[in-house]
């Protein structure tokens, strides 16, 4: 375990910048689940609904991969 550390801990801050840029990105290419109508009171019941298909979808669980991987290195960073 310590020889694992002792590798991964130089390369540590830049795979942390990596992984939060992606982050960064992956969230903000996702579509907002309410439309501007909603957020002024108006009737915003069919995006209650939505279920994520294809690309969509892909971009869900890449966000869910990276931010994981985010908080692994994070943990990481504390142990080392």
């Amino acid at each position: 375990m310590e020889f694992l550390i002792g590798v991964v801990t130089p390369i540590l801050p830049q795979v942390q910048v990596v992984l939060s840029i992606l982050l960064i990105a992956a969230i903000l290419l996702q579509q907002r689940g309410s439309s501007l109508g909603g957020a002024f009171g108006g009737d915003n019941f069919s995006a209650a609904f939505h279920k994520r298909r294809g690309g969509e979808m892909f971009l869900f669980r890449f966000t869910l991969i990276i931010a994981v991987l985010f908080v692994l290195s994070a943990l990481l960073n504390l142990v080392g």
